[in-house]
Order: C-alpha cells, then sequence, then structure tokens
C-alpha cells in the first residue's frame, strides 16, 4: 500500500489504473468503476447524434462549452439552443458560451438548503445594489480572490456593524464575527441568464431535454446491444465511441427514409447535387409521419371503441 501511495505521490495523481492509465473513476448511484465519461449532443427533430466526444473526466461541468461548440460547427442554425442537465451546470462554460454566441439552457443546482434549514439567511437574500456596488448594504472590501478560474469580489463589514446588528443569529455562526459574501466579476451576465431560464419558452425547452438526448442512450444500449468500452486507452477509446454513433446515425437514416431513398441519397452525394433528393426526403418524411399519426389514432380508437363497447 505504501508503494503505490508513493507512486501516485510521484506522478501527482490521486487515481492511477495500470490497466487504462486514461481512465478514471466514475461514481454512479449503484456503483463506482474505472471508465470513460462519453458526450453526446442530439439534434431535437430527428435525434440525430450531431457531436460527441470522450472524456476521462468523473463531471460533466468542463463539457459544456466543448460540446457546444462542435455542435455549432455542424448546425449553422443562428437560433440553435443548447440544452443540457443541471450536471453541466458551470458558471465559467456558460460565460464561454455567451462570449461565442451560443444560447444555453442549463438549469442551475439550488444552493444554501442547509442555511435555509437553519433558519438562516441564505445569500440571496442580500440583494446586490448596483449604484452603491453593495450587497445589502454590506460594503465591497479592498480584497478579492481567484476561485475555480473566477474573480470574486469580497464584500463584508465591520465587525462592530455585525455585532450590533439586532438580527446577527439569523446571519452568522456561533463563532463567526462579520458577514462575507463573494460576488463574482461577471454575475451581471448569470443574473440574465437566470432570468432566461425562468421565461416560459425556456421552462417548455428544458422539459423536452431528457426525450432528446436520452433516446440515442436507450436505443444504443438495449437495440444495439451496446453498453461499454472494448478497448482501453483514451485515443482508442474515442475511435470506438466515434464508430458507435456513427452506427446508431446510420440506422436513424435508413429508419427514418428507407433503403430505396438512401440509394437515392448516395448517388446524389456522388453526383454532388442534393437539391433534388433534399426535397424527396423531406416529402417522404412529411408523409411517412401523417401516416404514422393515422396509425396511431386508428389503434387507439379500436382499443377506445373495445373498452367501452
Amino acid at each position: 500500500m505504501t508503494t503505490e501511495l508513493n507512486f501516485l505521490e510521484k506522478i501527482k495523481r490521486t487515481q492511477y489504473n495500470r490497466t487504462d492509465p486514461d481512465a478514471s473513476v466514475m461514481t454512479k448511484p449503484a456503483h463506482n468503476l474505472m471508465a470513460y465519461n462519453s458526450q453526446i449532443c442530439v439534434d431535437a427533430k430527428f435525434k440525430f447524434i450531431v457531436a460527441t466526444d470522450v472524456t476521462s473526466q468523473g463531471t460533466d461541468k468542463q463539457e459544456l462549452h466543448h460540446m457546444a461548440m462542435q455542435t455549432k460547427e455542424v448546425i449553422t442554425n443562428p437560433d440553435l439552443v443548447v440544452l443540457a442537465d443541471k450536471g453541466y451546470y458551470s458558471a465559467t462554460e456558460i460565460k464561454k458560451c455567451v462570449d461565442d454566441g451560443i444560447r444555453t439552457l442549463v438549469p442551475y443546482a439550488q444552493t444554501g438548503q442547509q442555511q435555509k434549514n437553519a433558519g438562516k439567511f441564505t445569500k440571496d437574500k442580500f440583494v446586490y445594489n448596483t449604484e452603491k456596488d453593495n450587497n445589502q448594504e454590506i460594503p465591497k472590501s479592498i480584497s478579492s480572490n481567484v476561485r475555480n478560474g473566477r474573480l470574486m469580489f469580497i464584500y463584508r463589514p465591520k465587525i462592530s456593524t455585525c455585532t450590533a446588528c439586532p438580527i446577527k443569529d439569523k446571519c452568522l455562526g456561533k463563532t463567526t464575527r462579520y458577514k462575507q459574501i463573494q460576488r463574482w466579476a461577471e454575475q451581471e451576465l448569470l443574473d440574465k441568464y437566470y432570468q432566461d431560464l425562468e421565461t416560459p419558452e425556456s421552462k417548455a425547452l428544458m422539459k423536452k431535454r431528457g426525450s432528446i438526448v436520452e433516446h440515442p442512450f436507450g436505443t444504443i444500449k438495449r437495440s444495439l446491444g451496446w453498453d461499454h468500452f472494448l478497448v482501453r486507452s483514451k485515443k482508442k477509446v474515442a475511435g470506438e465511441n466515434a464508430l458507435i454513433m456513427f452506427t446508431y446515425n446510420f440506422k436513424r437514416l435508413l429508419n427514418l427514409i428507407g433503403i430505396a431513398l438512401f440509394k437515392k441519397l448516395m448517388i446524389a452525394i456522388k453526383d454532388g447535387d442534393l437539391s433534388k433528393i433534399r426535397e424527396e426526403i423531406a416529402l417522404y418524411i412529411a408523409s411517412f409521419r401523417l401516416k404514422m399519426a393515422i396509425f396511431l389514432l386508428n389503434i387507439f380508437m379500436v382499443q377506445f371503441s373495445k373498452k367501452f363497447a
């Protein structure tokens, strides 16, 4: 054990897999295992995977901007909106996306619940005053710090002010002498982001996220029977990941347009003229959806009539 710990200290890492040095521990509700984190971005309309990558990071916090940029290169729609779950929430990543003109909708994790349960004031109770540059009359300190790559301004009052405050028990711990609040230098950007999340349009879009991105993973695991990587090293795993995502897209395309139309598409690609086939594919998919809707409606009517016969 001592030898292993000395080895980790020497290479300056907290974990190391001798079988696959690129892999790292992934924490799941049911188990922990050495693995890779597969990332995908999925088109909402046809459920195609438009971007994919693998990472050995155990969390998704650093992946939002990277995957959003890949998606932007493929989808040239100026109204592109990237949806992600709260595991992707990172103020730094969100700012990168905003700077590159990408609209994202990522719900943020609520914090301060423990303080709230204890009857203490949470951070949101201290409203920032733009004109005075203070938080609920708590002045800005001359000091600041950098946390996770973000410049944070510190706001704190004099100790005497907190000592004389009649409701300090709602604000401070038993051994805390004064209140201190940190505010990101780019907090105004986040405030606007939070406002966007609360609009009816944004809430409606976020509700659709699970049905969009989980569809390919379900198909890959259940239909294609693939649930783990068969190779080692990040380079090889990235290749295997790309192949399985390509396989899914290929299968998805055949399901949407059929073999006959697919052959026409290949000929059109070879000839370098997609104008006619694009229109034919659009008409085929529209008519297919109409037929499916009628088919499902007929099934429903039959079942409904039997139930009340």
